[in-house]
């Protein structure tokens, strides 16, 4: 499954939409504004299925993960000099990047879970989302939600 990750141009908070191959809207996440990042994930009859929200005054960022309103896990960045890494507590996923952190892989379960990849020459940040099981999907975009917050939090 091939998700579209696109950000909204002209906007006061986050946002972004997902999109399928067609061009089928599959998520919209919107910003809410709080302290840190806070992202609801909606799906596309409107109704909430996700959040990705930035846990404040820690040392290096965190962000929980919420799956129709329950916990699910954490996704916080590691302290490293040149490569980035985060450390994943759910689904028993982790992840390789790039030095850039354009192009990275989840790994879990003993194999490949998704790749993204970001495409450059765009006005907004666009990503593709690869997802070798669909029920993978919503996680594997909750983390790239995540990934993409840290990023600009640095920024």
């Amino acid at each position: 499954m091939r998700m579209l990750f696109k950000q909204r141009i002209f906007s006061w908070f986050d946002s972004y939409d997902i999109y399928d191959e067609a061009g089928c809207t599959l998520y919209t996440v919107k910003g809410q504004l709080s302290w840190g990042h806070c992202l609801k994930i909606f799906d596309s009859n409107g109704f909430e299925v996700g959040t990705v929200k930035e846990k404040i005054f820690t040392f290096l960022p965190k962000f929980e993960i919420y799956a129709g309103g329950s916990y699910i896990g954490c996704i916080s960045k590691e302290f490293t000099f040149f490569k980035p890494r985060y450390n994943i507590d759910y689904n028993g996923w982790h992840i390789d990047g790039d030095f850039l952190e354009w192009d990275y892989t989840v790994y879990g379960g003993g194999g490949v879970v998704a790749r993204v990849s970001k495409e450059i020459f765009h006005l907004s940040d666009t990503y593709v989302i690869d997802v070798y099981n669909s029920t993978d999907a919503l996680s594997a975009l909750m983390l790239v939600l995540a990934i993409d917050a840290e990023k600009c939090s640095r920024s």
